[in-house]
């Protein structure tokens, strides 16, 4: 009865370790819509759990100020890496690993753009694209030549 209870205590101690991965995401100014991934995560400042290490594909929106796309990496502590990864995720403690990325968003331009130069910008965009090898017909190998 003894052996039975100390295995039973043993395996739930050993069961019951835990790593728990948490990124917080800050920005200047505050309360700015994120997305993680191509998912919404919230507001900032925004924190969530999070499974793997790696490349996290960021998104953040604001009204007047510009969206910024980017991508950080989230790199794993040595506690992390195999084998000591299945070690700690064994080990009867609670380990954290909490991240932190920041941000600062830049205010959207107020001014309204100026309809001469965005017609011209558009008039060479269109000579590019008509000049481009991949718009011209090409000649029929069966074409007379004059």
């Amino acid at each position: 009865m003894l052996r039975r209870t100390t295995i039973s205590v043993l395996s739930i101690c050993i069961l019951s370790g835990c790593v728990e991965r948490r990124l917080t995401v800050n920005t200047e100014p505050d309360g700015v819509l994120t997305y993680l991934n191509n998912q919404e995560i919230g507001r900032t400042p925004v924190t969530r759990n999070f499974t793997f290490y790696g490349n996290f594909d960021v998104q953040l929106r604001k009204e007047g100020y510009q969206t910024r796309k980017t991508s950080k990496h989230v790199t794993a502590p040595w506690w992390q890496w195999p084998p000591f990864d299945l070690v700690a995720e064994l080990l009867p403690l609670r380990l954290q690993d909490n991240r932190e990325i920041s941000f600062t968003l830049k205010p959207a331009s107020t001014q309204p753009a100026d309809p001469v130069a965005l017609l011209d910008r558009a008039a060479e965009m269109r000579g590019k694209l008509q000049s481009s090898p991949n718009t011209r017909r090409p000649v029929p190998a069966t074409a007379p030549t004059k």
